[in-house]
Formats: C-alpha cells, structure tokens, sequence
C-alpha cells in the first residue's frame, strides 16, 4: 500500500463531497452541516421552513470553505420527499456522494392517552420516509459509487433506540430501534452495489428536539453520562466526517453510540 494512502487528508478528508443533510437548518442536522461545509464539502441541507433553511445556507457558505444550499422539503409528506429526489436530480445529475438522514420528530403522552396521529408521525418521519427518501436516492449515489470509494448513507438513529428512555416517548425508541435494524437490511442489500449504509446512534445534544428535557433535567442528565458533559457540535460531526470518508470503506451495517457513555451507565 502506498504511504499516500495512509495519510490523514487521503483517509479522513471529505473536499468536493457531495453531501445532502435532511433536517439541516438546526440542532444536530446544523452540526453535521457546519462540519461538512468548514471541510470543503458542498453540502445541500433540507427541512420544511423554507426562511430558515435559506439563511442557514447562505450562513454557513460564507464561513467555507465548502459551500451550502438550501433545498426545503417537508418530509413528513411524500410529495415532499419526491419533491427533494426531484431537485437533487435536476441539481446533481453526475450524482451525489453521501445522504444523511436526520430529519425526525418526538412526541411524548401518558401510555393511557398516547394518540394514533402522534405515533403515526413519529414512525412516517424516524422510520418509513427515511426508507423511501434513500430507495428514490440511491440512483443518484450509485453514479458517483466506487468499489475504492463508496457512497453512503448515514441514518441519524438515537440511544433511545439502545435503551427505554425514562421518558413516555413509545414511538420515538420504537422508531429509532427499528431505524438502526433498517440500517443493517439496507447495508446488506446496498453493499453489493457500492454504498456503504451506517447510523449512528446519539445521546443528549443540544437541539430544540431536547431543548426541553434539558432545561429540566439537565443536571440529573449529565450525572448519568461518564463523560460528565453534553455533546458538542464537533462531537457529531466528526463521526458522520469519519463515515463518509475513506477511514471506514469498511464499516458496513454499524450503529455507532455518540453518547459519552449514557446508554451502558447505570441509572440514577
């Protein structure tokens, strides 16, 4: 092997990637994003406030080095996600390199009153969409797919999906828990064909999705976690970096826990 092949830029770097993040405009989608785009990767984010994904783009190009787009999408509907296949056709014909699926959704109710539409929510935005946005996507990532350097897919999953949250969350672990199997199956079946389908698994971030049980609990939260803190933007985006580069060509079906220790620590 050539030494050129073990440098750290040739292993890890991610320069003129094309990356697509859904949920891009905040919390851990913004992460990833950031990462992506001070990289030198050019980078598409999506979700369903058009405003707000604009001025994050146009934020985050001028920071660089890479560069950032706006392509709004709601992807709780399925006119919505054929609405972002259709744009990331017509915007990258010659195809892209990695999809990132992070855009979600939680809903918490007593197990007495929880209600259908909140389930139904839940498991259409964590878990079905998610399967039907990258089958319509994987043509797209079959075009830039080598057997050196294969596309991916990266499913944002959740510790709650590891372990049951203390919290009366049923359709969130649910989803979550079926997300990181989805992973495998696809991994399994998309392998063969050069794109490599990973998830990683993350624990107590700062995002508006925990914006509340942080402000209530944030404390008690970071008693339990063995790194004695909440995790950081880098945090996130190193290891989505890692699985779209060379360094993990292969690391195929994994679920990667980013969560300080949380989901393996004992309960207070």
């Amino acid at each position: 092997m050539a030494a050129s092949a073990m440098n750290v830029n040739n292993l890890f770097g991610v320069k003129g990637k094309v990356v697509l993040v859904t949920g891009g405009s905040r919390g851990i989608g913004l992460m990833i994003a950031e990462g992506f785009v001070s990289n030198g990767a050019k980078v598409y984010i999506s979700s369903r406030s058009a405003d707000v994904c604009d001025k994050v783009a146009e934020s985050l190009t001028k920071v660089g080095p890479g560069t950032c787009i706006s392509v709004p999408a709601d992807l709780s509907k399925k006119q919505g996600i054929k609405h972002l296949i259709s744009e990331m056709e017509k915007r990258e014909p010659e195809g892209i390199d990695v999809v990132i699926n992070n855009a979600g959704a939680n809903w918490a109710a007593p197990f007495s009153q929880y209600p259908e539409s909140g389930f139904e929510k839940v498991l259409n935005l964590n878990l079905t969409h998610i399967f039907y946005l990258s089958q319509g996507l994987t043509p797209l990532l079959e075009k830039k797919a080598t057997k050196d350097d294969p596309s991916r897919i990266i499913n944002i999953g959740s510790i709650d999906g590891i372990r049951v949250s203390r919290h009366e969350t049923y359709a969130y672990g649910a989803s979550k828990a079926g997300l990181h199997h989805m992973t495998r199956g696809m991994a399994n079946f998309l392998a063969p064909r050069n794109i490599l389908v990973n998830a990683v698994a993350p624990g107590a971030f700062e995002s508006k999705m925990m914006a509340d049980t942080l402000k209530k609990f944030g404390s008690e939260l970071v008693k339990g976690i063995p790194t004695g803190r909440i995790g950081i933007p880098s945090d996130m985006a190193a290891v989505c970096i890692y699985l779209s580069s060379k360094a993990s060509n292969y690391v195929c079906g994994a679920v990667i826990v980013v969560d300080g220790g949380a989901s393996f620590a004992p309960k207070l």
